[in-house]
């Protein structure tokens, strides 16, 4: 059984887009311009970019599945010479078709995709929140559930526990303590390699390290 089953993606998408555009529609300049440590090569403003073409892109039937880096590189320079507010504008003309789009077919990523990138940009400008919020508690679980690892890891948060990979073999059980948020970020591979391996394991995690992220991990530690 699946409990997120007819989850409602285009709530939880809503609330985290209207939360990022409130919080983007009041940076300075400056800030507009600052690359974001999670993701380098990017500034807070190209990742808006890309935020507002994935429903744009969906629309058009250009979006196929989640976007290689070309794409996404494409999106942010297709954007790139508007005014923020008016990127912000085409975003929210966008997004209406697009969540019930993502509900209707349980888009998980597209999720998983705003809430991330809000953290990065909050990172970025030094402006922390929204760390519990609905669509972190909703994503994280969804991400601990897709992991797939060569040994068993059961991983502990505030939520509960998850086990990922199989005992078949009898392979002794690592086991994780972690928070839901920062479980959130290093699955994203917003963690390096070095926090990775900092974690509260219950042993050596040299066999997982390469398997945790589903982007990443990060080239430098990402402190938020």
């Amino acid at each position: 059984m699946d409990d997120h089953a007819d989850a409602d993606l285009a709530w939880l998408y809503r609330e985290t887009m209207g939360r990022l555009m409130n919080l983007v529609a009041g940076l300075t300049d400056a800030e507009l311009t600052t690359s974001t440590p999670a993701c380098p090569a990017w500034t807070v403003r190209d990742m808006v970019g890309h935020l507002t073409a994935i429903p744009e892109d969906a629309a058009s039937g250009r979006l196929k599945g989640i976007p290689s880096d070309e794409v996404t590189a494409g999106q942010v320079a297709r954007l790139a010479g508007l005014p923020v507010a008016d990127v912000l504008a085409r975003w929210a003309a966008a997004a209406p078709d697009f969540e019930r789009m993502i509900t209707a077919h349980q888009v998980w990523p597209a999720v998983i995709d705003v809430a991330s990138h809000e953290q990065d940009i909050r990172g970025a400008v030094g402006r922390p929140g929204a760390r519990d919020c609905a669509a972190v508690q909703a994503c994280t679980p969804r991400l601990l559930e897709w992991l797939d690892v060569p040994v068993p890891v059961r991983i502990r948060t505030e939520d509960g526990e998850y086990l990922a990979g199989s005992d078949a073999a009898g392979r002794p059980e690592l086991r994780l303590t972690t928070s839901r948020f920062d479980a959130f970020r290093w699955r994203m591979g917003r963690r390096s390699r070095a926090q990775l391996a900092a974690l509260g394991w219950s042993a050596d995690p040299a066999p997982v390290l390469d398997r945790l992220t589903v982007f990443g991990p990060a080239e430098r530690d990402v402190i938020e």
